[in-house]
C-alpha cells in the first residue's frame, strides 16, 4: 500500500494548487479585451448566463473605468458573481454563446472581465446594496451554500431578518468544500462569504444540521418562512464487489478532505484510478496528481462524445498527465489484506439510440486488471432521500418536488441541488433568487 501524505515539499504544494487561471495584471489589459466587446443587442451571452448578467452593460462600465458599476451589474443579478467567475463553465455558457466564435475568433474572455471587477469590489469592500428597513419578517433558510447565500442575500435586500443553518464550521457549501482548490482557494471562499453577509440581517449559526440539532418543526414554528438549500453530498456506489476495501474513496470525501485539511495531511495512492468523467471526477484526478501520485487513470463507460464535462475540463486532466481510458466500467475491486491493489476493468461498447438519441454502454466481456493503489469513486452524487423522506416532504427518489419553489409543506421552500439533483454553481445561485422572489411574495412584503 503507497497511501501516503506529504509526498511533496511546501513550495510545491503552493505551485500545484495556485491560481489555475490568474487574472489581469493590470487595468489597461482588462480594458483592451473589455473593447473588443461588440455589446450586442439581444445578446446571447446573457441568454446563455442562467443568472442573466447583462454582460454588455458590465463589460462596457469596464471600458469606462467604472468597476464599481460594473460590479454591480454583476452582484444585481448574481451576488456570487466573483466565485462564479472562477468555476462557471463559461465555454458552454456565456463565452461559448460569444459571437466571436462565429468568426473563428477568441471569445470576449466574459469570465475574466468578471472576475476583474467582483474581485476589486471584494476587495475594496464596497457595499453596493443597501438594506431596506425591517419588516419584522423572519425566514430561516437551511443551508449555506449558493442556493441559500443567493436567497438569503435578496430577502435581506427586502428588509427579511434571515438565519442560516449551516452544518459545517463555514458557509459557501459546493465553493467551499467541493470544488478543486486551484480553482477557488480556502480564503477567497471566506472572503466571498464575508462579502455577501456583509449586507447585514443574516445570522449564520454553523454546526447546525438538519435532523440532529435542528427540525423542520423548530423552523416552522418560529419563522414565517423556510428556505431548503440542502444540496446534494452522498456519493453514488457502484455496486461491485470489493468496493468497501481499504484504499476506496469516494470523490466527495476526498476533495472535503483537502479542502478541510489542508494539501499536506491528505494521503493519495501512487497508482490512483477515479471512476467517472463529471467536473468532481476531473478536480479529484487533477488534485491527486497534484499531490503527487505518479500515476493517475480516468475511466469512463461511454466515449469522449458523451462526456459531462467539457472539453476545458478534460484538457486540465490530461495536461496534469492523467491518463484517459473510454469505453470502460469497474467491474471488481480486489484486494489484498483488505487493501485494494489492482481494479477489473470490463471493456464496453455503446449499442444502438434509444428514444432521446443517447447510445447506452453495453458489455463486450472482455476485461482487464488495473494495478491501483486508491480508487476513487465519481460516479455521481445522490439526495439526502432518508432525510428529505423523515421530513414529510413529497420527493421523488430524494429530490424535492416544488411548484414555483414552494415544496409540499405551506410556508417552506426549496431550490439548488436538492431540487435539481445537482448542477453548477450558477445555477444555484439562479434558484436561490427564485426561492427568494416566492417568499417575498407569500410574506406579502
Amino acid at each position: 500500500m503507497s497511501i501516503i501524505s506529504n509526498r511533496l515539499t511546501a513550495d510545491q504544494y503552493e505551485n500545484n494548487f495556485s491560481d489555475i487561471h490568474p487574472p489581469f495584471e493590470t487595468k489597461d489589459a482588462a480594458i483592451v479585451e473589455a473593447n473588443r466587446c461588440l455589446f450586442c443587442y439581444d445578446a446571447p451571452c446573457m441568454k446563455s448566463c442562467p443568472t442573466s448578467i447583462d454582460v454588455p452593460k458590465f463589460i462596457k462600465q469596464i471600458t469606462t473605468d467604472n468597476v464599481k458599476g460594473s460590479a454591480h451589474t454583476i452582484f444585481s443579478s448574481n451576488i456570487m458573481g466573483a466565485g462564479c467567475s472562477k468555476v462557471c463553465p463559461v465555454e458552454k455558457l456565456c463565452e461559448g454563446a460569444c459571437v466571436y466564435n462565429l468568426m473563428d475568433e477568441d471569445p470576449i474572455p466574459i469570465a475574466k472581465l468578471q472576475r476583474y471587477s467582483t474581485e476589486k469590489a471584494m476587495e475594496q469592500k464596497w457595499q453596493l446594496f443597501k438594506r431596506k428597513e425591517s419588516t419584522g419578517k423572519k425566514v430561516a433558510i437551511v443551508g449555506a451554500g449558493p442556493a441559500g447565500l443567493s436567497c438569503a442575500h435578496v430577502l435581506s435586500r427586502e428588509g427579511i431578518d434571515v438565519t442560516i443553518y449551516e452544518k459545517e464550521k463555514q458557509g459557501g457549501g459546493l465553493m467551499t468544500y467541493g470544488i478543486a482548490a486551484y480553482k477557488v482557494t480556502p480564503q477567497f471562499c471566506k472572503d466571498e462569504v464575508d462579502y455577501i453577509l456583509s449586507i447585514g440581517g443574516i445570522t449564520v449559526k454553523y454546526e447546525q444540521e438538519l435532523g440532529k440539532n435542528i427540525s423542520i418543526a423548530d423552523l416552522q414554528k418560529n419563522y414565517d418562512a423556510v428556505y431548503m438549500a440542502i444540496g446534494v453530498g452522498l456519493a453514488r456506489q457502484l455496486e461491485i464487489p470489493g468496493e468497501h476495501m481499504e484504499g476506496v474513496v469516494d470523490a466527495i470525501s476526498f476533495i472535503y478532505e483537502i479542502r478541510n485539511n489542508g494539501f499536506n495531511k491528505v494521503a493519495v495512492g501512487d497508482k490512483v484510478a477515479v471512476i467517472g468523467m463529471g467536473m468532481t471526477a476531473i478536480d479529484a484526478a487533477t488534485q491527486a496528481k497534484r499531490l503527487g501520485a505518479s500515476e493517475v487513470t480516468m475511466l469512463y463507460r461511454r466515449t469522449q462524445e458523451e462526456m459531462p464535462c467539457t472539453e476545458v475540463e478534460l484538457n486540465i486532466a490530461k495536461l496534469d498527465g492523467c491518463e484517459i481510458k473510454w469505453l470502460a466500467s469497474p467491474k471488481e475491486v480486489i484486494g489484498a489484506d483488505g487493501k485494494a491493489t489492482a481494479l477489473v476493468v470490463e471493456k464496453m461498447k455503446l449499442g444502438d439510440p434509444d428514444q432521446s438519441g443517447r447510445r447506452s454502454p453495453v458489455s463486450t466481456g472482455e476485461t482487464y486488471n488495473l494495478e491501483v493503489d486508491m480508487i476513487i469513486k465519481a460516479a455521481g452524487q445522490t439526495p439526502f432521500q432518508e432525510l428529505i423522506e423523515m421530513n414529510g416532504f413529497k420527493n421523488k427518489n430524494g429530490k424535492l418536488e416544488v411548484s414555483d419553489t414552494q415544496t409540499s409543506l405551506t410556508g417552506i421552500f426549496a431550490g439548488g441541488d436538492c431540487v435539481n439533483g445537482g448542477r453548477e454553481v450558477v445555477d444555484a445561485v439562479q434558484a436561490g433568487k427564485d426561492g427568494a422572489f416566492e417568499i417575498l411574495k407569500f410574506l406579502s412584503v
